[in-house]
């Protein structure tokens, strides 16, 4: 069964000069593969009218679907729906039922529609419209068959999220599904987040695993020095992906489960060490001296939000045991009340361009006498990633103190 194949198309100067992120093609790329279709391509492009039908008909002739966002406005430089009309070569033609849309947007805003928002009506001859319910850009649906040879489908997209991302999952999906039938493969992801280990270690260990031959797939990325493993599924039903997926995780557990902290694409650190504490029903504070403060910051936006009891920012501080639990009971400390206090030393100042190394004091400490643990480690690295990795080697150092505890 051969899988469907998409390219998403990112249109506008405010994309290729880096003026705003392109959000909607990552959003595109997850919702395309929940469908069970592979996004082969990401594609960017200015606004240059050549360039556009280039574009276009490059991916008309490579893959199934070709979903574009931005370019429908009302304004000389919004070229979708002539770059796709020349690519298709299509003439234009006014669609009365999007100019009456248009123009009853504008009276239920009490406005005089501008006659340059007429060109927001034309379409490709043959196209069909994508109702926008929110804005007065509708999106452009036609099917296009390049050189008497591959035919693919385009949908062309508003680039204002909201309006993209509710004309997509209203409209475009359905006539998806509607167009590959039942018989489309079902594609799941799983995010394994790990923790310790290099990314080149990291491969030694997963060893075949990541070999692209091997289904399901697993990939590695790294982000300040979290460690994602990425399984990709790929199998007639969903259960048949689960099961894929369930043996896959199983295999990473028994490489590396020591560095393995949970799941998920936003799971951090922070909320593996919140986690732990929910379930033994505690609180903790952190103190934070140097140059950084970056624990306080993560533990304070993580829910719920009284597990996090307050942090502390100083120049320096006493790691002894004796002071650290005086400040859990001293009132007006900042750490009042915690069960558990987090203390970090030795921020560096990232007033360089240069590589640093840090030399590190890690404390975390309880009320019971035996509830005490010090960890001096040396770390190093880009000021870009530093300070983030010492705040997340001080949340590992924390959760593997609780985790060896126990209930």
């Amino acid at each position: 069964m051969q899988t469907p194949t998409a390219e998403v198309i990112a249109i506008g100067d405010e994309m290729t000069s880096g003026a705003r992120l392109d959000t909607n093609s990552q959003w595109l790329c997850q919702r395309l593969g929940e469908l069970g279709i592979t996004v082969r391509f990401t594609t960017m492009v200015g606004d240059q009218m050549q360039d556009n039908v280039d574009v276009f008909r490059a991916a008309c002739n490579r893959v199934d679907f070709v979903i574009s966002t931005g370019g429908l406005g009302p304004t000389a430089d919004d070229l979708t729906r002539d770059a796709i009309a020349l690519a298709c070569d299509r003439p234009l033609e006014l669609s009365e039922s999007a100019l009456r849309h248009i123009e009853s947007m504008f009276k239920n805003r009490q406005r005089e529609m501008p006659p340059r928002n007429r060109v927001q009506a034309m379409f490709p001859q043959g196209a069909l419209e994508i109702h926008n319910p929110r804005g007065t850009a509708p999106g452009v649906d036609i099917t296009a068959t390049l050189n008497g040879q591959r035919t693919s489908r385009i949908f062309a997209l508003p680039g204002v999220p909201a309006e993209m991302m509710e004309m997509f999952d209203a409209t475009v999906t359905p006539r998806i599904i509607d167009q590959i039938g039942g018989g489309r493969l079902v594609i799941k992801n799983a995010v394994i987040k790990c923790f310790g280990i290099g990314e080149s270690d990291m491969e030694t260990r997963l060893g075949e695993m990541i070999s692209r031959a091997r289904f399901p797939r697993v990939g590695i990325t790294v982000s300040a020095a979290t460690i994602s493993l990425r399984i990709a599924a790929q199998a007639e039903t969903e259960a048949d992906c689960d099961d894929m997926i369930r043996q896959t995780r199983a295999e990473i557990l028994a490489s590396a489960g020591e560095f393995v902290f949970g799941e998920g694409e936003k799971f951090e650190l922070q909320h593996a060490l919140t986690e732990i504490l929910v379930s033994r029903n505690e609180r903790i504070g952190t103190i934070e001296s140097g140059h950084g403060s970056r624990v306080c910051n993560w533990m304070s936006d993580v829910q719920p939000g009284d597990t996090f009891i307050g942090g502390v920012v100083t120049n320096q501080f006493d790691h002894s045991a004796v002071s650290l639990r005086a400040r859990m009971s001293q009132p007006g400390s900042g750490v009042t009340g915690a069960d558990w206090l987090l203390a970090i030393e030795g921020y560096p100042s990232l007033n360089t361009e240069d590589d640093i190394v840090a030399e590190l004091v890690f404390t975390f400490c309880g009320h019971d006498q035996q509830h005490y643990w010090q960890s001096h480690q040396r770390l190093g690295g880009h000021p870009g990633i530093l300070h983030a990795r010492i705040g997340k080697a001080a949340l590992a150092f924390a959760r593997s103190c609780l985790f060896n505890l126990g209930n």
